[in-house]
C-alpha cells in the first residue's frame, strides 16, 4: 500500500538564496499546524507513519519533500540516491559551519502559510537527522514555536568543529537565543551512543540553557521517532507540541 495515498499533494514556492523553488507537500489532519521535514533517504513509510501519528493526536500534518522518491522504503540504495541528491544541491549545507542551511528560508516560508492559514499560537516544526537542525533554523520565524530536533545531524560530524556545529549563522543563533531568553524552549531528542549527532546537544546546553530541552535514550539506534522508534521520545514530541500548540 503506498503510504501517502490518503494524503494531499500540493506544491508550495518560496526563495531560496534568490531564487523562486518549489518543492511537493504533502497534507493531511486537522488541528494546529506541524511541519515535518524527513530524514534522509525521503519521506519514508516509517515517515508517513510517525506523519499519521501527530494527524491522530489532532494535528494538522504538512511534510515537505525536499530530496528522495516520496513513499520509498529506505534501503541502500535509495539512502545513496538521495545522499548524491543533497550533495550537489545548493540548498543544503553539508559540511561549512557557522552557516544557516539555505532552504530554511523556504521552510519558514511555509511555515508562515500555515499559521496564517490556522491561527493560533503558531506551528510546530520537526526535523530529523540530516535536517534535525532546520526546525532550530526555522525557529528564527516567529510562526515557529515548537522547533523539534530529532538526532540533529548536519553539518557532517567529520571533525570536532563540525560535531559541535548547530548548523545556524551567528545572526540566526543570536535570534534563536533571544527568542528563548523571552521564553520559548526547544525539545533535542537522540540516541546517547548516536555519533551522528557529535557534541551539538552540549552546544544547544551551552547556548541556550534551561530552554534546551534534552531527551536522551539508551542504546545506539539513530532515527528516533521513524525506523528505531522509540515511544518515550514519540511521548515527548507530542506532550511538547501538545502544551505550545493548544490555542
Amino acid at each position: 500500500m503506498d503510504p501517502l495515498q490518503t494524503w494531499t499533494r500540493s506544491e508550495h514556492t518560496a526563495d531560496v538564496g534568490g531564487k523562486p523553488t518549489t518543492h511537493p507537500v504533502w497534507r493531511k489532519g486537522s488541528g494546529p499546524g506541524v511541519v515535518v521535514v524527513h530524514e534522509i533517504p525521503g519521506i519514508t513509510p516509517s515517515v508517513a507513519g510517525f506523519g499519521q501519528e501527530l494527524v491522530d493526536a489532532g494535528y494538522t500534518v504538512v511534510m515537505p519533500s525536499l530530496f528522495g522518491t516520496d513513499g520509498a522504503s529506505m534501503t541502500a540504495g535509495s539512502t545513496a540516491r538521495a545522499m548524491r541528491q543533497v550533495c550537489v544541491s545548493r540548498e543544503f549545507t553539508k559540511l561549512r559551519t557557522g552557516e544557516t542551511t539555505p532552504v530554511a528560508g523556504w521552510l519558514r516560508s511555509l511555515a508562515r502559510e500555515l499559521h496564517e492559514e490556522l491561527g493560533g499560537p503558531g506551528v510546530g516544526a520537526l526535523g530529523m537527522c540530516f535536517t534535525g537542525g532546520f526546525a532550530l533554523a526555522m525557529m528564527v520565524d516567529d510562526s515557529v514555536v515548537a522547533p523539534v530536533l530529532c538526532q540533529p545531524s548536519a553539518p557532517f560530524a567529520v571533525s570536532p568543529g563540525r560535531s559541535r556545529d548547530l548548523n545556524l549563522s551567528a545572526a540566526d543563533l543570536d535570534v534563536v537565543r533571544g527568542r528563548c531568553a523571552a521564553g520559548q524552549q526547544v525539545l533535542g531528542v537522540r540516541y546517547l551512543k548516536d555519533p551522528a549527532v557529535g557534541k551539538r546537544f552540549e552546544t544547544l546546553t551551552t547556548e541556550l540553557g534551561d530552554a534546551f530541552i534534552r531527551i536522551e535514550l539508551e542504546g545506539r539506534g539513530h532515527s528516533t521517532v521513524t525506523e528505531h522508534r522509540s515511544q518515550r521520545a514519540v511521548d515527548a514530541v507530542l506532550e511538547f507540541f501538545g502544551a505550545r500548540l493548544s490555542a
